[in-house]
């Protein structure tokens, strides 16, 4: 394994992931320049701690200078690759590293990787519970929480990361025992030019894989099935909509897995949490679980006992017969119609936040057919008005508190409020947590 004592490393952004990398590097021994773009005041204070002294800070972006004296550059997943001396780097023969590629060259085990528009939260922490269940040491995080790079130089038997298509633009040798994908829909389309570049990000998954790998992937999803034929590695394919001779698919009321001589069953009633999307995320469990070989028992039980996390679907409260229901990290379009597929009550959607540059008008049927109006706020709000006009009443709200005390006020008995926002939160918030925190403190504030 290649150390870096004694070598100048840059690590280029100061968020979590690239703060945990900069500290690798440090115990290393390494010379480490952590670059961000916010002074080094603000970076301490969102971080929750100093910056080391060993560690050298610099405001503001890496230099062509620079390039030609860094043994190794690593990028945070929120940096795009644009914002380096690219040039400059290929001059200089600089490798450029990933936060998620120097994890997996420090990590001591097997990895399963998780990644998808919608749903990767969600499937990471139920396979990474059904690890846990089964072998003495799992560490559970990456996109999701604790950075990958934090499990380096320790010994597990399986990680389960989370990965994003940020993290996979910038690997080279990840190589995950399984990988998971889980579907693809417009997204991050303020990083990335068109849907086909997103979704070629998404397939970096599986680019070091080989035949005695095993990739589970969603072959009711366009977009993956028609890249099928690039993955190398064995697969587990997952249908929530037909019967399928191998994998796992649905078969009436039943989560059927076949593997071989091998048929397993798990009834779709034993699944506690909401929305349409809870069979294709158990589907994608069920496949990748197995092809860890954990055992069917610790499957079903872990199934039946999981009830999703924070701000996915998750029920807040019901004020005078009327549902609340928290969806802070439907981020995208695609989460939204998944998310009100799962409801047969009239719905009031609040939406709106940070234009990524998403088109709106593939909410246009689900509202028509869902929905009897829709609370718009954020920066998105004028556009989403524009595309979303005609299909039900749209209202406009200048804060969360605004929206939640409207919908309040007009829902009727058995109607479900639905925070979807097929936004991000940084227009008005630091987070898609912190949003849906406010949301429900708007909701819990709500007179009987």
């Amino acid at each position: 394994m290649e150390t870096f004592g004694g070598k100048n490393v840059l690590v280029i952004g100061a968020g979590k992931s690239g703060f945990a990398s900069a500290l690798l590097l440090l115990r290393e021994e390494g010379r480490v320049t952590l670059f961000d773009e916010r002074p080094k005041e603000d970076v301490e204070r969102s971080l929750g701690h100093a910056v080391p002294p060993q560690i050298t800070f610099v405001q503001g972006r890496m230099t062509d200078q620079a390039a030609f004296t860094a043994d190794l550059v690593v990028l945070s997943p929120g940096v795009p690759r644009e914002k380096l001396p690219l040039q400059a780097l290929s001059g200089a023969g600089t490798a450029v590293w990933g936060e998620l590629e120097l994890g997996y060259r420090r990590f001591r085990g097997k990895v399963a990787a998780v990644t998808g528009t919608n749903g990767k939260s969600t499937v990471t922490t139920l396979l990474g519970q059904m690890a846990s269940h089964v072998f003495p040491e799992v560490f559970v995080g990456g996109n999701l929480g604790t950075p990958f790079v934090e499990a380096g130089g320790k010994t597990y038997d399986w990680a389960v990361v989370e990965v994003s298509s940020f993290q996979l633009e910038t690997i080279v040798a990840f190589r995950p025992a399984v990988a998971v994908l889980l579907n693809i829909t417009e997204d991050h389309l303020d990083r990335y030019p068109d849907l086909s570049s997103y979704a070629e990000a998404k397939m970096g998954i599986f680019r070091n894989q080989g035949p005695d790998d095993l990739a589970v992937v969603n072959v009711d999803d366009p977009e993956i099935s028609s890249r099928l034929s690039g993955i190398t590695a064995g697969q587990i394919p997952f249908s929530p909509s037909r019967v399928l001779d191998a994998g796992v698919s649905r078969d009436g009321e039943e989560m059927v897995y076949r593997g071989g001589p091998v048929e397993e069953r798990y009834p779709v009633s034993i699944l506690r949490v909401r929305g349409s999307q809870k069979v294709e995320n158990a589907m994608a469990v069920i496949g990748a679980a197995r092809a860890m070989k954990i055992p069917p028992d610790v499957v079903w039980e872990c199934l039946r006992a999981f009830r999703g996390l924070p701000h996915r679907v998750e029920f807040v409260r019901k004020v005078r017969e009327v549902s609340f229901i928290n969806d802070s990290k439907g981020t995208n379009v695609g989460a939204v119609i998944k998310c009100l597929e799962g409801f047969s009550e009239p719905v009031w959607l609040i939406a709106g936040g940070k234009d990524k540059g998403l088109d709106f008008r593939p909410l246009r049927e689900i509202l028509a057919r869902k929905a009897r109006a829709a609370i718009l706020l954020g920066e998105a709000r004028d556009r989403m008005v524009q595309e979303l006009s005609g299909t039900v009443p749209l209202l406009g709200a200048d804060s969360l508190d605004e929206a939640v005390r409207a919908a309040a006020a007009n829902a009727r008995p058995g109607d479900v409020v639905v925070f979807s926002p097929a936004c991000s939160s940084f227009d008005m918030f630091r987070s898609f947590e912190e949003r849906g925190e406010v949301f429900r403190e708007a909701v819990m504030g709500l007179s009987e």
